[in-house]
């Protein structure tokens, strides 16, 4: 299937710099700002209504990125996933403020799940019973509003388990997300499968990509062309799927050069 629209990820500083190109095509944006736990927290209020004010005139799919430094939904304690629900829950209430129809979440799953996925049978079981009893109200109020929740590849070395867990859950606003340049450092620094690997995996549940350049060893966010992932065979293996995921250019520096860069992309596309 052909691709969709390249878009960017956005905080409000970065924003107004790129509004004009994110408009004229319609381009997809995830608003990044509510990540942090001393923004969550907070009255939100002041920052959503700027952002709603910057916003006119932008057509394209928005999304945001979820909360979740130290929110690891498929913790044991039940007390600490009530929390992490809650969490999720600001962060609905702000996706429904801003028209936002994804909402970033982070998978739970490690190198050292993988690793001793035979030597504890019930780790990745219970991690499955936990996570699903934890985003259980959080997929009920998505379904409501309209949002999809998009599980993201952080530490995950084998690419099957959170595809798995969507699977399993089997909900229609709980889809995976693959991040290319996690994707690659679990490659490089676990024996991960490549990152194309990790596309083919996420075959009919895939609905969103993070898109960020790495060089194999530490989470850059550069952008694509600056590291060692090899960017044509991946936009062929999106390419080949029959869902069409969303795309997000997710780059930490120089976001005034996202247009040139999407531009390359698309050229290779």
């Amino acid at each position: 299937m052909a691709l969709s629209t390249f878009g960017a990820a956005v905080t409000y500083d970065d924003f107004g710099h790129l509004k004009d190109w994110l408009c004229e095509a319609n381009r997809p944006i995830e608003i990044q700002d509510f990540v942090y736990p001393d923004v969550i927290v907070e009255d939100c209020t002041a920052l959503v209504e700027a952002y709603q004010k910057a916003l006119d005139g932008h057509k394209g799919p928005r999304g945001i990125h979820g909360p979740f430094f130290g929110l690891d939904l498929s913790n044991p304690d039940r007390d600490i996933r009530a929390i992490v629900q809650q969490r999720f829950m600001k962060g609905l209430e702000i996706a429904e403020a801003l028209s936002a129809t994804h909402m970033v979440i982070h998978s739970p799953f490690t190198f050292w799940h993988h690793l001793n996925r035979r030597n504890y049978p019930n780790v990745i079981p219970d991690m499955y019973e936990a996570a699903a009893d934890c985003l259980t109200p959080v997929l009920a109020h998505a379904g409501n509003i309209g949002c999809t929740l998009m599980l993201e590849n952080i530490d995950d070395t084998d690419p099957a388990t959170r595809v798995d867990l969507v699977r399993q859950i089997d909900h229609p606003n709980l889809k995976v997300s693959i991040d290319t340049g996690h994707a690659d450092l679990a490659h490089n620094n676990y024996s991960a499968p490549p990152v194309n690997d990790f596309i083919a995996a996420a075959s009919g549940v895939l609905g969103h990509v993070h898109l960020q350049d790495v060089d194999g060893y530490a989470d850059r966010h550069w952008h694509p062309g600056e590291g060692d992932i090899n960017w044509s065979p991946l936009l062929k293996a999106l390419e080949r799927l029959e869902e069409c995921p969303r795309l997000i250019l997710e780059v930490r520096r120089y976001t005034d050069q996202l247009p040139k860069t999407v531009a390359w992309l698309e050229g290779l596309a």
